[in-house]
């Protein structure tokens, strides 16, 4: 059956990013050691880090801050520490031409993405205007309060595109997650280029 919703991890999928950078930036406006930021920011603290917290919806940014300021020690400008953190991102070329050729032949594509509140609104700002142009849907795990691969995030983004669960194509880089949206009935695939991703929307009647 040709799918006739289609849903894209964002991270390393269409854009990559690096956590690396991230921890560099922020550490360079913080005045701190690079190690600082990632201990602050992805080091456990119970059952999950700070920034997985962010990422499932159950802190808010601002203590998200907090929280980096009392680990760290230090009170950076708060817009500049989240600025510095979120651009991390770049386009991956062959991917985005996927995605708009997609687009222009009229196919109902979304995001599914594990992110944060600040990391979305940096790439949707004007940076990527792809993603603000193509996408009639964005399924993001701070706004459904569940992360990839729990079966929630996959019945809300089916829920969204308004079609059957086996009617909805889903493509990511983790195999966890592919398997979680296997199991919740959605045609997933593992992303492991955009030549192979090709193929896979060719095999479905979906040239790209």
């Amino acid at each position: 059956m040709k799918p006739s919703f289609l849903y894209f991890d964002l991270g390393n999928v269409l854009l990559t990013f690096s956590h690396e950078r991230m921890c560099a930036q922020m550490a360079a406006v913080a005045g701190v050691a690079p190690e600082v930021v990632r201990r602050a920011l992805f080091e456990s603290t119970g059952e999950t880090s700070v920034q997985g917290r962010f990422e499932r919806g159950e802190l808010n940014a601002l203590a998200v801050y907090e929280h980096f300021c009392e680990a760290a020690g230090v009170r950076p400008d708060r817009e500049e520490l989240f600025a510095a953190g979120s651009d991390m991102f770049a386009e991956i070329p062959a991917s985005v031409a996927i995605i708009e050729r997609l687009a222009a032949a009229g196919r109902r594509l979304g995001v599914l993405s594990n992110t944060n509140p600040i990391d979305w609104g940096f790439v949707t700002s004007g940076r990527f205007p792809f993603l603000n142009r193509c996408f009639e849907q964005a399924v993001l795990s701070f706004e459904v309060r569940a992360m990839k691969p729990e079966r929630a995030i996959y019945d809300a983004a089916v829920e969204r595109a308004g079609v059957p669960a086996n009617e909805v194509f889903f493509t990511d880089d983790r195999e966890e997650n592919v398997a979680g949206a296997i199991a919740a009935g959605l045609d997933a695939v593992l992303f492991i280029s955009p030549e192979q991703l090709v193929e896979e929307l060719n095999r479905r009647g979906l040239t790209s």
